[in-house]
């Protein structure tokens, strides 16, 4: 239990430290969100400062030290709260997987909206490979209701994550948890996926030391490091993923800046796929390739 005042002064102080450091102030508020109950309301307009108690799911001494932590060890905030918001969820993360960014929900409504006008393969089978917190395939779940979701990663960690989120928002039922690399757990499936998303290690290998400290330091690598130019997985993707999609089925990933041009000739160059696109973020940034496996016709 701390003083609404006291909580209002702590936080006008590590506003500074967290400027002078050259973080996000807002980041402090994100802190207390999750640890004071605080809402963005009243962080904004500090109404909480003459409350006489608020009370924390940890101890004052230990907030501080959380955000020492930030401060000096730049561990990522999501990781200190053990939390990150991503589309309409707060997902459970935690060092084990990558931390969900903002750019990959674009992955989400592009398959969406390829599967516009094919409500068949929407409430199909699809895969999320690499699925780390399970972001990709709760985002999948969400939107494709009648839909089985695959969820495969090589980390037992990662996994454990991905299932407390898919119980933390009832979808065990419809989320499939498999260990393993990439396609290998999913044999029984070739030729019946109605889709693939996945977000790769895509960072080539000697830029990953080099990557902000938040980043290179505590994210897991293996969720990092797509090779000597990046394109280790994605190249296995593209090979692979023409054995298990059906007849029009999507592959979506997500990519690095500059990569569209090698991953289009990727796709092109296999032979299996048609309809090929790329796709911006909302920098500007050519971040996702969308492409549809060729029906036998098309060969």
């Amino acid at each position: 239990m701390i003083s609404g005042l006291e909580l209002w002064s702590w936080r006008r102080q590590v506003q500074e430290e967290a400027i002078a450091a050259n973080i996000p102030p807002s980041e402090v508020d994100w802190l207390l969100q999750e640890v004071a109950n605080l809402d963005q309301l009243s962080l904004r307009l500090e109404l909480f400062k003459d409350r006489p108690n608020i009370q924390l799911t940890v101890d004052f001494s230990q907030l501080k030290r959380l955000w020492q932590q930030r401060i000096e060890a730049r561990i990522p905030v999501q990781y200190l709260a053990g939390v990150a918001p991503w589309r309409h969820f707060s997902l459970v993360v935690s060092p084990d997987v990558l931390i969900p960014r903002p750019e990959t929900e674009n992955l989400i409504d592009l398959v969406r909206a390829a599967m516009k006008d094919a409500a068949p393969l929407a409430s199909g089978h699809w895969v999320d490979l690499g699925t780390g917190s399970g972001a990709i395939a709760l985002g999948l779940a969400e939107v494709f209701p009648e839909a089985i979701i695959h969820a495969v990663d090589c980390s037992p960690q990662a996994l454990a994550i991905a299932r407390q989120n898919a119980e933390k928002f009832g979808f065990t039922q419809r989320i499939r948890f498999y260990w393993g690399s990439w396609f290998e757990p999913l044999a029984a499936f070739k030729g019946q996926l109605s889709g693939m998303v996945a977000n790769p290690p895509y960072i080539p290998s000697n830029l990953v030391p080099q990557l902000q400290p938040e980043v290179a330091k505590h994210e897991p690598h293996l969720a990092l490091d797509g090779g000597a130019d990046g394109l280790d997985c994605i190249r296995e993707l593209v090979t692979t993923a023409a054995d298990y999609l059906c007849s029009g089925g999507v592959w979506s990933i997500e990519m690095m800046a500059g990569q569209a041009i090698a991953v289009r000739e990727l796709l092109e160059d296999s032979g299996k796929y048609c309809q090929i696109q790329i796709f911006s973020d909302l920098a500007g940034i050519e971040r996702f390739a969308l492409a549809y496996k060729k029906s036998q016709s098309q060969d």
